[in-house]
């Protein structure tokens, strides 16, 4: 992403509910056609995510709620394998 001023442009709001995001933002977060992007209502503002930006805030949150000394993919794993057990003695 290149570094860019934080600045605020005016947008329209037209018909459907489209807005044009302008060339400079989507520039400057390497956007292209047709990418996804996770929107948020927040504090009564309207924000838009890139799928990187949406993943990092949501890893940020994973971090506050699980301790360190957890290590999830284990913890998955290890619910994968009890599970192919129980299926394997059902039949």
């Amino acid at each position: 992403m290149r570094t860019v001023q934080s600045r605020m442009m005016k947008v329209r709001l037209r018909t459907g509910g489209r807005v044009v995001i302008p060339a400079a933002f989507r520039n400057a977060l390497g956007l292209k056609a047709n990418e996804v992007l996770f929107a948020q209502i927040e504090n009564g503002e309207i924000h838009l995510l890139t799928a990187a930006a949406a993943m990092r805030r949501t890893q940020a949150i994973v971090r506050r709620l699980v301790p360190k000394s957890v290590s999830l993919v284990d913890e998955l794993i290890e619910e994968r394998r009890r599970e192919a057990r129980r299926e394997r003695r059902r039949g």
